[in-house]
């Protein structure tokens, strides 16, 4: 924060009747962004001494609305009890709104943290000239400021007004860790009575005066457009208002189609089911799950060298051991719990929209785009979201609502039905993996090639880029085993399916398969599997990131907290001992999205497929804030995990893809979920990211335990 920001600049103060004050604190954002683009933190101190905070994040199950208020009240000193929300429409007085990569704690804990410091030294100002008193006698707790000597006392609610007009100078002063009293204690979700007696309102809860409902058939191939259609029998339905042709718009929205518009939510999907719609199928109607695969097979060898470290030809040629293996992981659906949808209202002088979006500011800058309309036309708000895990960062099942209201002068509410969704998403991409290694005559590993071939997310939305593998390499690019000799190969599938990031993004595949192939290089040199990884991780280095002035790169990798949590976990598994009769262990660890994670599996093996008794989860995530919510997240990670290694994969024929629903795109049920303990690593350090870094190692520890009781590698996913 400058300290130097004039105090017009620094506070903004708006009147809200008999509510008190409202507090617009602007704090930095990435470096070398313009200022309408920065963060800040909004505050609501209100005469009744209840501390609202607008939050500016999506909560897809993850609970920032309760973890960033925590935040703020801790830095208050704030009386928790008197805390509330309130989700953020979109504006740039926001600043950035995108909810992605277990980012919203991790960006936000600076910012707030100076936000509620700020707040609480303007309180204490406040005091202070109340009672004309030194503001360093007084003392700010659980919503009060107290001047002991005099014992006198006020609450928030009667100082927020007067606090208004206090010029706080220079950097606010931060707590330090062990002074915390909200922090680092498991707290119930702020939300959780409107959540279970449905007063929560999500996406498809929406409803608006005038408001009309619409279902869409989407082309079946990615890329086909609509030849022709009679609407005949749809119009004939009672019900039945409209039928309009949706138009692709790029890789925003990808696919073509024909919305039923009517006056429920039933009619509108009879008259879907009703129309009679020939499709010009185009390039992509000739791609198969076979095709595909062999393609990756024919290129994995011929890709572009990316990291390079030592002589890797020379030191395989010179291995003692030499092995390979390959590994192959499909394309994968986001399968969100609440199936796709989204409200607009476009009207002559601006478009409103009600969605259960990720990323308000990327589904508004695209209706504006589309519509012609200036950025202060559109209002977008914020439903909760009945999941998201990446799916609901991209804004076209939003432009399908704009083209449709704008098409038929109403509110329209598009919904989805869970086919719709399983057979028109943003998919985590197939990938194939060949690696080669090198073992010496003392069974240390000496090299690593490494070859990837996958169809790249980058490459669907920024095709010309000159770095397709950025979306599809973090984790082995820059594997944190030490390898004298290592590179990494990357080369571009081509595929017309539509790519995006579902959770933990490419470390959901490279997690898989670092750590089963270190586990075959355990087993080939007669190792300890854990014993292995912690003679290739160095101890005591840390690795700074080139651009480490951006605060989203800030947190360097410290291979002391990997060889932490690698080793809490051998300890907390009882891993030295026999596991029960018939089971056995496996282990995975891995580092993403800057936190540490390691897992121990127990499995046995049931009608020739894994059942999993029981994972001991360690994290590493810097300063824990809600403990309960790290376990929710690894706990929910880890069933997301499993769902895909157990059972879960799309498949394209003729283009198409041929899951429909959980009957072929299966999640885990309670019966087969293992009981999971979470062991969270104490720490002082920044926080960082929670939602996604208990998948990665999910898989393979699975993968690894199968291996002791069958003998068998499990290189392919899914398992079945």
């Amino acid at each position: 924060m400058d300290a130097n920001l004039d105090r017009r600049d620094f506070v903004k103060l708006s009147s809200v009747a008999t509510a008190g004050i409202l507090l617009g604190i602007p704090l930095p954002a990435r470096s070398q962004q313009p200022l309408e683009h920065e963060l800040a933190a909004w505050i609501q101190v209100s005469t009744d001494d209840t501390v609202t905070l607008w939050v500016s994040k999506s909560d897809m199950g993850q609970d920032v609305r309760t973890t960033l208020p925590m935040i703020l009240a801790e830095e208050m000193d704030a009386d928790f009890s008197k805390v509330r929300i309130r989700q953020a429409h979109l504006d740039r007085k926001f600043g950035r709104q995108g909810t992605g990569g277990s980012g919203s704690v991790r960006n936000m804990w600076t910012p707030l943290r100076k936000a509620g410091a700020t707040a609480r030294a303007m309180l204490a100002g406040a005091a202070a000239a109340k009672w004309s008193v030194d503001a360093a006698q007084l003392e700010v707790e659980n919503g009060a400021v107290l001047h002991r000597a005099s014992g006198k006392k006020a609450t928030f609610g009667e100082l927020a007004e007067a606090a208004a007009k206090i010029k706080v100078e220079g950097e606010p002063k931060l707590k330090d860790a062990k002074d915390f009293k909200i922090l680092g204690k498991a707290r119930k979700r702020l939300d959780a009575p409107n959540i279970v007696t449905g007063k929560a309102m999500y996406g498809i809860d929406t409803t608006v005066p005038g408001m009309l409902y619409a279902a869409v058939a989407r082309a079946p191939v990615f890329g086909a457009t609509v030849a022709s259609f009679d609407d005949a029998k749809a119009k004939a339905i009672a019900g039945v208002k409209h039928v309009v042709k949706i138009d692709a718009i790029g890789t925003d929205l990808p696919w073509n189609g024909v919305a039923v518009v009517a006056t429920s939510t039933w009619a509108a999907m009879k008259g879907r089911n009703a129309l009679e719609v020939k499709w010009d199928e185009g390039a992509n109607a000739s791609e198969s799950t076979e095709s595909l695969t062999a393609q990756l097979a024919d290129i994995a060898d011929k890709g572009t060298q990316i990291v390079a470290k030592g002589d890797v030809a020379a030191a395989l040629a010179g291995a003692a051991t030499r092995h390979e293996a390959v590994y192959q992981l499909p394309y994968l659906a986001h399968a969100t719990m609440e199936p796709m949808n989204a409200t607009a209202h476009v009207k002559s002088d601006g478009l409103e929209m009600w969605l259960p979006t990720q990323f308000p500011d990327w589904n508004g800058g695209a209706a504006a785009q589309f519509l012609g309309f200036k950025p202060e036309q559109i209002k977008v708000h914020v439903t909760m979201l009945g999941g998201g895990f990446g799916r609901r960062a991209n804004p076209d099942f939003a432009l399908e609502a704009v083209q449709l209201s704008k098409a038929v002068g109403a509110p329209v509410k598009v919904q989805w039905t869970r086919e719709d969704d399983m057979q028109h998403d943003f998919y985590r991409p197939a990938s194939f993996h060949k690696i080669s290694a090198g073992i010496d005559a003392d069974k240390n590993v000496v090299a690593w090639h490494h070859r990837i071939a996958a169809p790249s997310i980058e490459a669907y939305f920024e095709p010309k880029t000159a770095k397709p593998h950025d979306s599809e390499t973090e984790g082995i690019a820059d594997m944190p085993y030490d390898v004298p000799n290592f590179r990494t190969d990357f080369a571009l599938a081509q595929s017309g399916v539509p790519r995006g990031w579902w959770r933990s993004v490419e470390h959901s595949i490279n997690g898989f398969v670092i750590n089963s192939f270190l586990d075959e290089l355990a087993h080939l040199t007669g190792r300890d599997p854990i014993e292995l990884r912690l003679a290739m991780i160095p101890k005591g280095f840390i690795q700074k990131f080139e651009d480490e002035k951006n605060p989203a790169r800030q947190w360097p990798f410290m291979s002391d907290r990997l060889r932490g949590v690698i080793e809490l976990a051998r300890d907390k598994s009882a891993w030295a001992t026999p596991p029960p009769a018939g089971r056995a262990r496996g282990f995975a660890a891995h580092w993403s999205f800057y936190s540490y994670s390691a897992q121990v599996a127990e499995v046995s093996v049931v009608d020739g497929a894994p059942k999993v008794h029981r994972i001991v989860c360690i994290i590493d995530c810097g300063t824990p804030l809600n403990p309960d919510g790290i376990r929710a997240q690894m706990e929910g990670a880890i069933v997301y995990g499993l769902s895909a290694a157990m059972g879960q994969k799309i498949t394209l024929d003729k283009g198409r893809v041929q899951q429909s629903n959980f009957h072929d795109y299966p999640l885990m049920t309670i019966a087969q979920m293992p009981k999971v303990e979470v062991h969270i690593v104490p720490s002082t350090l920044p926080p960082t990211g929670t939602g996604e870094p208990g998948l990665p190692p999910a898989a393979a520890a699975v993968a690894n335990a199968m291996f002791k009781l069958t003998g068998n590698r499990i290189r392919t996913l899914p398992f079945a």
